[in-house]
This record gives structure tokens, sequence and C-alpha cells, in this order.
């Protein structure tokens, strides 16, 4: 039973809507994904400290808000910096083959 006088964390709710989006747009070359997924692990960090020295000022369904913005935001972090370190060791492959064709014959 929710006590009338609770509050919600402040930011729960864009915690939770970074951390989709963070997940969403961790395939658009990394780098979306992860500045997203990073904001919101600092914001919900900061709000689990609120929430930890006054537990009874917030109420719970907020709480779960952040902890579920927070999960999104660690599996979307997770996924996007995978995706980067792959788009970079992919550039990286490419660059080295093609400094093994002999341009100069080509033309």
């Amino acid at each position: 039973m929710e006590v009338s006088n609770q509050q919600q964390l402040p930011n729960s709710t864009t915690v939770l809507v970074l951390g989709i989006l963070s997940i969403a747009t961790c395939f658009c070359y990394g780098i979306p994904g992860l500045v997203l997924g990073i904001i919101a692990l600092v914001m919900s960090s900061k709000g689990k400290k609120l929430h930890k020295e006054n537990p009874e000022a917030y109420s719970e369904a907020s709480y779960k808000n952040l902890n579920a913005g927070r999960i999104c935001a660690i599996i979307g972090t997770c996924l996007s910096g995978l995706y980067a370190l792959i788009i970079i060791f992919y550039l990286l492959v490419l660059g080295a083959a093609l400094s093994f064709i002999p341009w100069e014959t080509l033309g």
C-alpha cells in the first residue's frame, strides 16, 4: 500500500526512457547507445543514492522504473560497446586488407 505523501524519484522516468533508447540505438555504430546508456547509468546512480538515504519518501513504482531503466542502460551500454568494437575491428581488417593490394599496377 502506497502512502499518499510519497513522491517519485527524480528522473526515474527519464532513466527508463534513456535505457530503452540505448538498447534501441545500439546498432547505430554504437555511439548513440553508449552515450545514452552512460547518461542513464549516471542519472540512476544519483536516484539510487537518494532512495537509499530515505526510502520511505519515494514511491516503489518510481524505484522500479529506476531499476528497470538501469538494467536497460547496462544492456544497451554493453551491446553498444560490443558493436563499436566490432566496427573498429572491421575497419582495421579492411584497412589492412586494402593496404596489400598493389594499387600501382592496377592503373
